[in-house]
């Protein structure tokens, strides 16, 4: 009966992930990001992530934690207590301003952070599911000036693009040795980009609509070595591939209040997306039990892809990250000593070029996590964000942005008996 259990809330979740799965795809039809540098390939990749990590500068891989979902390295499931099954589920919002030589403008969106759910299998196994947005596209490009070719004249055009991809991805990690844990999963990366032109020359119309449809799976490895009690070493690596896409298309145009149209329809496989190669390495430190110092490093090979945009190229990624965590009694009797303080550092040099000059982006980060009731595993972690990109040069726009976090962390208890007075 126990393991029917189980099963029975495993079952259950799974079918909440698949609903969710056709909310997040009906929710490609929205904006769900406003920076212009979202405008390329399959949008702004998403660095945000689960929890406690989103308020320690994004870092995590080498983060030691048998009390929360950490989603960076597969290792870390095998940590999972016995009895502990664990949620999380979270939401962001983010206010940007962007700004040029000429203007300058600012939108606000909001958007699903993630759900996630980690479980113990058996002693030293551990295995989870999350879904979270991986890219976000939502940009709108108004007054583009163009030459026509052989002539001194321009017209105008407009351009948007909405949509993005999702990832679902299965973890699972195992613990080899007491301090040696391995850890492994797959991601099934799926959704769709819209992207339409129009504009208006003499006494013509011309509108163009396509969509791109992506589809893939991606696996990776990770790994954890507590070189201490108190301190540990994490890698990662994310294995390239080759995302599937497939393009529909259509065009009209007006000619003297005449619409014809051009193309209907039509589909195109040669929309598919090289990912990269990843790796990372990261470590953390536990000091007199209060203090938490958590560093990652990754690389991004995106020079291997081979792929070019109309504006620029792909380069090789490097991001640096650092947080902390402070807490001032984590038994503490009171409330106030066991709430979670938390900041960070990431920087990230990019992995576009354009005009041979990378597109690069610092955060700053702080959060709290705030315990719901007694235990330290059921939590609320809200985060802040203050971040830059890009800079005013050339074609190149500045951006500003603050990023809020909202993550319920729960944990739900197993086969525990009850206690009657």
């Amino acid at each position: 009966m126990p393991f029917m259990t189980k099963m029975n809330k495993v079952l259950l979740f799974s079918t909440f992930v698949l609903f969710l799965n056709f909310c997040a795809v009906r929710a490609q039809s929205e904006s769900l990001t406003s920076s212009p540098y979202s405008l390329y390939g399959l949008g702004a990749i998403n660095q945000s992530s689960i929890g406690r990590t989103n308020g320690m500068g994004f870092t995590g891989i080498g983060l030691k934690t048998s009390n929360q979902i950490n989603n960076l390295n597969p290792a870390n499931f095998a940590l999972i207590p016995k009895g502990s099954f664990f949620y999380d589920i979270g939401i962001k919002g983010e206010y940007n301003q962007y700004s040029n030589k000429a203007d300058s403008e600012t939108k606000t969106t909001i958007n699903f952070s993630n759900l996630a759910l980690a479980f113990r299998i058996a002693e030293g196994l551990g295995a989870g599911i999350s879904l979270v947005p991986y890219s976000e596209m939502g940009y709108s490009l108004i007054g583009i000036k163009t030459n026509i070719e052989g002539t001194d004249e321009t017209f105008e055009s407009n351009v948007n693009g909405i949509g993005g991809l999702s990832e679902l991805k299965f973890n699972i990690g195992y613990s080899v040795l007491p301090n040696f844990r391995l850890g492994a999963n797959a991601s099934v990366l799926f959704g769709n980009i819209e992207e339409n032109e129009s504009f208006i020359l003499n006494q013509s119309t011309f509108y163009s609509e396509e969509t791109t449809n992506y589809s893939g799976i991606r696996f990776g490895l990770g790994m954890h070595f507590d070189v201490s009690e108190n301190f540990t070493i994490g890698s990662t690596v994310q294995f390239p591939t080759s995302l599937k896409g497939n393009i529909k298309r259509s065009i009209t145009k007006s000619l003297d209040g005449t619409e014809i149209t051009v193309e209907d329809g039509a589909s195109d496989t040669s929309a598919n997306f090289n990912m990269p190669l990843e790796v990372g390495l990261g470590l953390s430190a536990n000091l007199f039990e209060t203090l938490t110092i958590s560093a990652d490093y990754k690389k991004n090979y995106w020079d291997a892809t081979g792929q070019t945009e109309s504006l620029g190229s792909y380069a090789d990624q490097d991001i640096y990250g650092i947080g902390l965590e402070y807490i001032k009694d984590p038994r503490g009797y009171k409330y106030a000593d066991r709430i979670r303080y938390r900041t960070g550092f990431n920087y990230d040099n990019g992995y576009l070029s354009i005009n041979k000059k990378k597109v690069d982006g610092y955060n700053f980060t702080a959060g709290i996590g705030i315990p719901i009731g007694h235990s330290q595993k059921s939590m609320m972690n809200l985060s802040y964000s203050y971040g830059s990109k890009g800079q005013i040069q050339n074609i190149l726009i500045k951006e500003n942005f603050h990023l809020l976090t909202l993550n319920f962390s729960l944990e739900d208890l197993w086969f525990q008996k009850r206690k009657i007075n």
